[in-house]
């Protein structure tokens, strides 16, 4: 049986009992912010390549959550770290966890010939989707990209309405997370198709991730490893990291270049910044989020 032991304490006191938390037995843990989804929530996170200033930043409020099992003196010792504090412990009910983290994640409609499918849905699935439909197999992992983001989603609407009608491209998924944009690519008939990631991670995740679908010629590797330009390269990462990484990207296609990863707010200064190499617009904007597209001039 598991227990959970919930304590809030200003944040910069979290790390210490977090620590202690993890030395005394928990099999799991969570840290948050104490007043998520009220008024006092408080944004600490920035955008990889934004301003900072090396220091450590904290909710003011931090809200952990321990989970001990029962069956050892873990719940004691971590008891006697808490006394004196405000707390609470409950019960765990037994559940099947597996089954439950599943059912989180159903098969994907990105267009109607496009589909994500977890693999724990193939049997339930295919048989319903139409013959011709286009099937991306894939489990949530370590890498982002499983279809149900909106950036990630506009970027495989992008690629199912303009690769078929380019058979033989080639394409460069730039921060390819799971390869689900570089397989997307390959099964609608892109040909040379390429990946990269810095996360060593994300590239094998990707590796995997196109053996399990039927396609091995897809290459994958770290930026020093993938140096081909290619006739459309897509990029779901972030705004900043899309800031810094624009001479490059822009020089990377030799056609079209998707971006992702953009708030609707952002795309402005987005277009902007890659003024000087390839004009930029909003293709298609999704719950905030827009996927902007150019082609080369001339």
């Amino acid at each position: 049986m598991l227990q959970e032991l919930i304590v809030v304490l200003p944040g910069r006191e979290a790390d210490a009992l977090y620590e202690a938390f993890s030395e005394a037995g928990a099999c799991a843990l969570l840290l948050e912010d104490a007043g998520a989804g009220t008024d006092e929530e408080t944004p600490i996170f920035g955008e990889p390549g934004s301003a900072d200033d090396g220091e450590p930043r904290y909710w003011p409020r931090c809200r952990i959550t321990a989970t001990f099992d029962t069956n050892s003196n873990h719940v004691r010792n971590a008891l006697h770290l808490v006394e004196g504090m405000d707390y609470e412990i409950r019960d765990v009910e037994d559940r099947d966890w597996v089954r439950q983290t599943q059912a989180q994640f159903e098969p994907i409609e990105v267009t109607p010939t496009l589909w994500i499918v977890p693999s724990w849905h193939r049997d339930s699935t295919l048989p319903k989707l139409p013959s011709a439909a286009v099937v991306i197999e894939l489990d949530p992992g370590l890498a982002f990209g499983t279809g149900s983001h909106p950036t990630t989603r506009m970027c495989l609407q992008w690629l199912a309405e303009h690769v078929p009608a380019l058979p033989g491209v080639s394409v460069l998924d730039y921060g390819c997370g799971s390869g689900i944009l570089a397989i997307a690519a390959a099964k609608l008939g892109a040909g040379r198709i390429e990946g990269t990631d810095i996360d060593p991670q994300a590239v094998q995740s990707s590796i995997d991730n196109a053996q399990a679908n039927g396609c091995p010629q897809i290459r994958f590797g770290l930026p020093e490893e993938i140096t081909d330009r290619a006739q459309i390269v897509v990029a779901n990462i972030l705004a900043n990291p899309l800031r810094l990484l624009a001479s490059m990207l822009a020089q990377r296609t030799t056609g079209h270049l998707v971006l992702a990863g953009i708030l609707a707010r952002q795309a402005e200064e987005i277009a902007e910044v890659y003024r000087p190499w390839i004009d930029l617009s909003v293709w298609r904007e999704q719950d905030g989020w827009v996927c902007m597209t150019g082609q080369v001039r001339g």
